[in-house]
């Protein structure tokens, strides 16, 4: 199958199940919700969301494996495997905060090949696949063309469970608060790269993120013409729990700080 025609095919699965979860927002008093750990909460929605893709992507690519957030059996596919975090953003969920969203991606062998977002609140579908450019709702995007960091908004993610490089994090965020035109922090980071896709965002950066909380969002920003690197400048962004997404004009920027920061080593002076 090709690629569009399998995006054409998966967005009204997305949709669908971005509809459940609508209506499900309307009445949080019902639902039953339970602490997975420490500041990280999971609930019904999450689950039965997850089902719903997982039953109705799996229809679409029979031998493809999934990699999922939730209670799904992760399954590893020859070539194909969905990557799915069927709601990012729980804790807005969770307390009325309008920004959360569905995440898919697709990758073919290790490729990503395919990404969607759909941020509920504001319907908004960001869809992308490999060659084939990136959309908002049928309208194709690109990111911003501003080529100076101190013109830059960008976006974050704070820790909430991983506290061990907090320091390295806010040594960076410091700095950037500092150097650029504000940071925000919206609490789904697929949504963080859909705007930076989009050109809403210039760019985005944090750490200790799982697969499947960017597989979708990388995709949708490269085809956007946006860079996806990790904070030494590679592409072990999917596994490596750092990401850097970004307009291509202010990538070195931000991974000089990020690098230097997270990563080089300073020595003590004899």
């Amino acid at each position: 199958m090709q690629l569009e025609s399998l995006c054409e095919k998966a967005n009204p699965i997305i949709l669908e199940t971005g509809k459940f979860i609508r209506e499900q927002s309307q009445r949080l008093h019902e639902i039953t919700i339970e602490e997975k750990d420490i500041n990280s909460l999971v609930s019904y929605v999450d689950r039965e969301a997850e089902k719903q893709l997982v039953a109705e992507l799996g229809k679409l690519l029979p031998d493809a494996g999934f990699l999922t957030e939730e209670d799904t059996p992760n399954t590893e596919g020859k070539t194909w495997q969905w990557i799915i975090d069927p709601l990012d953003g729980t804790t807005n969920f969770l307390y009325g905060i309008p920004c959360f969203s569905i995440s898919v991606g697709l990758k073919r062998d290790d490729k990503l090949v395919l990404g969607i977002i759909y941020e509920i609140n504001d319907d908004e579908l960001f869809y992308a696949w490999e060659n084939g450019g990136a959309f908002l709702n049928k309208n194709r995007i690109h990111v911003s063309q501003r080529k100076l960091l101190s013109q830059s908004l960008l976006a974050t993610g704070f820790p909430y469970y991983d506290f061990t490089s907090m320091g390295k994090y806010l040594k960076s965020f410091t700095y950037l608060m500092q150097n650029s035109r504000g940071i925000r922090r919206l609490g789904s980071a697929a949504v963080d790269l859909a705007y930076v896709a989009c050109g809403r965002f210039d760019g985005f950066f944090e750490y200790s993120l799982n697969p499947w909380d960017v597989a979708g969002g990388a995709v949708i920003v490269k085809e956007a013409g946006g860079s996806v690197i990790d904070f030494t400048g590679g592409e072990n962004y999917l596994f490596g729990k750092e990401i850097i997404a970004s307009n291509p004009f202010i990538t070195k920027d931000l991974m000089k700080v990020l690098k230097k920061d997270f990563h080089e080593r300073v020595d003590s002076p004899v």
